[in-house]
């Protein structure tokens, strides 16, 4: 997601505005149980018989059986020689002692999990931008912070395939339930569901999280509902309560890989043949595996052979400048942290060189990033520009994110500017080369925005397309006769690629894409070019090339 957008914050990125706090809500009982305060408590994980501590017991015929009696009037009197506990003792009598049962401790990668699924339901957080700051504050490492990832960007994953389970499971409406037995309960389902973690582990580790919490209360419901979620694996639940696979393919699929009902179309629609294409579910799954971390040398800053080898990465497949890295903090390397490299997806890296490879006639000293935030292809641009002698200006609407883009480019010929790229105050018809990296659904990068597919609707796409239209016909009035134009979305849905480049202002032509794309295979017909994760392992870049006439 770039500059312009629309109300909506993009994915990955923290709202502008303070959030606000979760809901003061009442404790949740067990299911089927009034809610009444009962003076033993909730319910915990290992006791959810049901069963009374008393002195009585029924046996299978039905008979209550103690060793009282009870005379005419009913009263229950105790056996010979014991004392009569039925009566109130008084004032006198000794005071209750307090309890002195302590809460649980709860482990720290499953709490700093619940804590960002808390923030990321009530506060509308970004998991992949608050995870790592808790991690760092509490000085969580190694098989405890991958725990902690695990579960994080899992539970953010499959949320509605989890709720649905959870429904499925419980007696009460999630509207009923205090927000912080929902997260609980999405944490247990999902490890229930997709770890290997032993079934009792989860589901005693979530309900000590619950009891250790501001809402105890509700440990009970936590308890019983996710034993019921236990008794059947992830393939049983989905054969339970997805659709049916022949009658309704699609919605069986957007059950299956947890995303919802129009993404599952979308995706079908950008790949061709809809729910019936093979491909499809390949593309989905990979939505749900983690990224590898891609680094990007900067040219003239860093080779890539010398980033390998302070890095410890590999060389990329596809981009000149590309590395991956296959673990550790990149933000800890020190090309990282002086600016020399940065970390940026390789199909990223792809779309921007590719603006820079067209022939120009005349000169070709001026180019323009008409929706820069938060700076990545930016720097990649200016250390091209500077090898050739040429200048690149930045333009971004949001004052947070230029700041971000000037941080960035930091010591690289970019001008940036803080300002509308649809009415940039720039000479019209002034550049060489524009890239206009538009605002978008994210579609492409649900894989790194684990919450995104559930906060996107439907109903945001089209006022993106309008706006991306807008943002292009800038951009056909910056670029001068016979200058490039790069196109790009983070998206592969039709109506922000095929639909904005099939209404796209007269006077621009397209070019072959895949020609400015060398090595990288399944380009497609072309001439314009979808990547994609499951096919190119980049993110699902979409990238048309435009000549002015």
């Amino acid at each position: 997601m770039r500059s312009n957008e629309p109300p909506n914050d993009p994915p990955g990125e923290p709202p502008n505005e303070p959030p606000n706090e979760p809901p003061n809500e009442p404790p949740i009982e067990p299911p089927g149980e009034p809610p009444t305060n009962r003076p033993d408590g909730p319910h915990v994980a290992g006791d959810n018989s049901g069963r009374h501590d008393n002195s009585g017991r029924h046996d299978n015929s039905g008979r209550h059986e103690n060793s009282g009696r009870h005379d005419n009037s009913g009263r229950h009197r105790p056996p010979a020689g014991q004392p009569d506990r039925t009566k109130r003792r008084g004032s006198s009598g000794p005071p209750r002692r307090p309890s002195t049962r302590k809460p649980p401790t709860p482990d720290e990668a499953r709490r700093v999990a619940l804590d960002v699924l808390t923030a990321v339901r009530s506060q509308g957080a970004y998991a992949n931008l608050t995870l790592p700051g808790l991690l760092t504050k509490r000085r969580i490492t190694g098989r405890d912070a991958a725990l902690a990832t695990e579960l994080t960007y899992g539970s953010c994953r499959a949320l509605g395939q989890l709720d649905a389970v959870i429904g499925a499971c419980g007696d009460r409406a999630f509207a009923d339930l205090d927000g912080v037995v929902i997260d609980a309960l999405r944490l247990g389902a999902y490890q229930l569901l997709h770890t290997r973690i032993p079934p009792h582990a989860a589901v005693s580790a979530t309900v000590d999280l619950v009891r250790a919490g501001e809402r105890p209360g509700g440990a009970g419901y936590v308890n019983a509902v996710l034993r019921r979620v236990s008794e059947a694996d992830l393939q049983t639940w989905i054969d339970r309560l997805a659709p049916d696979e022949r009658t309704d393919p699609q919605g069986h699929l957007a059950f299956a890989r947890a995303h919802p009902r129009w993404i599952v179309t979308a995706v079908g629609d950008a790949l061709g043949g809809g729910p019936t294409n093979p491909e499809l579910d390949a593309a989905l799954e990979a939505d749900d595996t983690p990224p590898a971390v891609h680094l990007v040398a900067r040219p003239g800053r860093i080779d890539r052979a010398e980033l390998v080898e302070l890095s410890g990465g590999r060389p990329a497949a596809y981009s000149p400048y590309g590395v991956y890295l296959d673990g550790g903090d990149p933000g800890a390397l020190r090309p990282v942290a002086d600016g020399r490299a940065g970390v940026q997806d390789e199909g990223s890296q792809l779309v921007a060189v590719a603006l820079t490879l067209p022939i120009v006639d005349g000169r070709d000293a001026d180019w323009l990033d008409l929706a820069a935030g938060p700076g990545g292809k930016a720097a990649l641009l200016g250390a091209l520009a500077a090898q050739r002698g040429a200048q690149l200006d930045a333009v971004e609407i949001t004052p947070h994110r230029a700041d971000l883009v000037r941080g960035t480019v930091r010591g690289l010929p970019v001008r940036v500017h803080t300002g509308d790229g649809r009415h940039p105050d720039l000479p019209e018809a002034g550049f060489d080369r524009v890239l206009l990296d538009a605002p978008c659904t994210g579609l492409g990068a649900l894989r790194r925005r684990p919450e995104a597919r559930w906060r996107r609707q439907p109903t945001d796409v089209p006022p993106l397309t309008a706006l991306q239209r807008e943002l292009l016909e800038s951009a056909a009035r910056m670029v001068r006769p016979g200058g490039v134009i790069a196109y790009v979305t983070c998206s592969p849905h039709l109506a922000e690629t095929a639909g904005v480049i099939g209404r796209r202002p007269q006077g621009l032509e397209l070019l072959d894409a895949r020609d400015y794309l060398p090595g990288v295979p399944d380009l497609g017909p072309g001439p314009t070019v979808q990547l994609w994760p499951h096919r190119q392992g980049t993110d699902g870049m979409f990238l048309a090339l435009l000549r002015r006439t």
